[in-house]
């Protein structure tokens, strides 16, 4: 059997199917083929067609290439979080298979799931097919995920200590700070600034619930073949922990553009199609499904544009050091001074 080309993070083809064929298929294995799936930004997802007795589409996920922060990527983490998901909880995953810790194999940590199909819905293009009552009854979904996250019982499912919870607007300000300093490329003199009003405003604490730490319309997929779409995924937990609700919303209104204006900085700008709604109705239909009082949730959006800056400036540091996987990468750092003044005009709306 000829073995195909390897793409850029994946290593030799022929060494992953023995270790595949050790810890899962227990066969003869070959990998028939290894593909990247565009779209993410930071771990790298690779879809796998794996034969042993029969074939089988499996995914894989690692770390991105080089300029990895510390705390960051922790494949072992994101595997665990998906286990527990996928044990009897309402929020939708792909199956957990394997996880290998062995950096020899491909290169990196990596962790193996299933494979769902499914559309994740990113451009214009990607939802032509979606009428506008379609769309609505999509964002309507979106909603009720985002609200079965946070309502997931995170003791029940063995991940109580999956964070501190208590102060984590507080930790995660740090935290984001630190990954500025290792990351940056340019001085950013309205960074400070902004890191200051965030941190004058902190406000007092609140609930700890589960939360994804990016949740989009992207990062779910989709079943398009019925009537209504449906979601079939949630995926990319990598910054998954226990933390404040509001900030999962407040990031997710950050993607969830107004108009078309704002797509420089949606990896998803087929919300802005007409169904989807406004920001203000999504984040009204989330209140109405949990009970939370949204009144507050401008800063909880400047923290999520000032949290997506330091995540861009991270990508654009890799990028830079031509460590990168894929297309588009050039525009990351240039959303990144964007990012930051629309955090200051949020905030700014609050006074």
């Amino acid at each position: 059997m000829t073995t195909p080309s390897a793409p850029p993070g994946i290593g030799s083809l022929p060494r992953l199917a023995d270790w595949l064929a050790g810890n899962v298929t227990h066969a003869p294995t070959h990998v028939t083929q290894a593909q990247l799936i565009a779209g993410g930004r930071s771990n790298l997802t690779y879809r796998l067609t794996v034969t042993a007795q029969a074939p089988r589409e499996l995914v894989l996920r690692r770390p991105p290439l080089g300029h990895v922060l510390p705390t960051a990527h922790d494949m072992s983490r994101e595997f665990r979080v998906i286990s527990a998901l996928s044990s009897g909880t309402p929020v939708p995953v792909a199956g957990p298979v394997a996880l290998c810790g062995d950096a020899e194999v491909i290169g990196a940590p990596f962790y193996l799931m299933e494979y769902v199909p499914g559309r994740a819905i990113r451009t214009r293009e990607d939802a032509a097919f979606l009428a506008p009552e379609q769309a609505a009854v999509l964002a309507q979904e979106l909603a009720a995920m985002l609200a079965a996250i946070h309502a997931v019982d995170v003791a029940g499912t063995g991940l109580g200590d999956l964070g501190r919870g208590t102060g984590y607007l507080r930790r995660q300000l740090d935290r984001w700070q630190r990954q500025w300093q290792l990351s940056a490329t340019r001085e950013l003199p309205e960074y400070d600034t902004l890191v200051s009003r965030l941190e004058a405003g902190l406000p007092a604490e609140g609930e700890t619930t589960l939360v994804h730490g990016d949740f989009r319309i992207d990062n779910v997929l989709v079943d398009t073949d019925g009537d209504q779409p449906r979601i079939m995924a949630v995926v990319d937990w990598e910054m998954a922990t226990l933390g404040d609700p509001l900030a999962d919303l407040g990031l997710t209104l950050v993607y969830w553009a107004d108009s078309a204006q704002e797509d420089w900085l949606n990896p998803a700008d087929a919300i802005s199609l007409p169904g989807f709604g406004t920001r203000a109705e999504f984040a009204a239909s989330y209140a109405s499904l949990t009970g939370r009082d949204v009144s507050r949730i401008g800063y909880y959006m400047a923290f999520g544009y000032f949290k997506l800056a330091v995540v861009l400036e991270g990508i654009n540091a890799r990028y830079l050091k031509h460590q990168t996987v894929g297309e588009n990468f050039d525009r990351e750092g240039q959303a990144v001074p964007t990012l930051i003044a629309r955090a200051h005009q949020t905030l700014d709306s609050l006074t």
